[in-house]
């Protein structure tokens, strides 16, 4: 009785989340003043959709960018030909590896990018390196190594001769610091601890 009340649940909860996916999406697209619309894609689910399911998804529902959260193969398969424009986002805890070892963020790319980059693959456009890793809960664990990582990436892209595809840092709204004594968005700058290490 119990398993059959938990498989219902799971169901009706499971259906909830399509449901809602879709509205969002007709949502957002007719209330779009723009001719494009995106959206986040992870992968920390317990029942994922068949990946070219939500592609297809994606395309009927007028969605043209996309973020990845990690690299994929199935999704990225999945991908192939859509012409959906793709940030591929690495993960944090990749970062210091990316840091101290070029090979590893040559490795990355190749898999990742290289393999995905010719005519009619994946429009892979942006890779975000790091998700939001300046982050105030993360105690300062990813500084040191977002700059170090970004560079090797950004010199295997060049490398693969894939100089289209951009870098960026992600970043949370909590980078932002406006001080006490004058809390107006003319005085705000990046928190102190992180100035430097955002500017650079």
């Amino acid at each position: 009785m119990a398993e059959e009340r938990s498989k219902l649940t799971m169901f009706f909860f499971s259906h909830q989340i399509i449901l809602c996916f879709f509205l969002f999406s007709q949502t957002s697209v007719a209330s779009s003043n723009t001719s494009s619309v995106g959206v986040n894609w992870g992968t920390m689910a317990s029942h994922q959709l068949p990946p070219e399911n939500v592609v297809k998804m994606l395309q009927d529902n007028g969605f043209t960018k996309l973020k990845l959260f990690e690299a994929d193969q199935n999704i990225l398969d999945a991908l192939i030909g859509s012409d959906i424009e793709v940030m591929i986002g690495i993960p944090n805890r990749f970062l210091k590896e990316m840091a101290q070892d070029t090979a590893v963020a040559n490795s990355w790319v190749e898999e990742n990018v290289t393999a995905y980059s010719y005519n009619g693959g994946v429009n892979i456009k942006y890779i975000a390196v790091g998700n939001e890793p300046f982050l105030q809960t993360y105690n300062g664990t990813y500084v040191e190594f977002t700059l170090p990582a970004l560079i090797n990436i950004q010199r295997a892209l060049e490398e693969a001769d894939l100089k289209t595809v951009k870098v960026t840092v992600p970043f949370n709204a909590d980078i932002y610091f406006s001080p006490e004594a004058n809390p107006v968005p003319s005085a705000g700058d990046f928190r102190p601890e992180l100035r430097d290490a955002t500017i650079e």
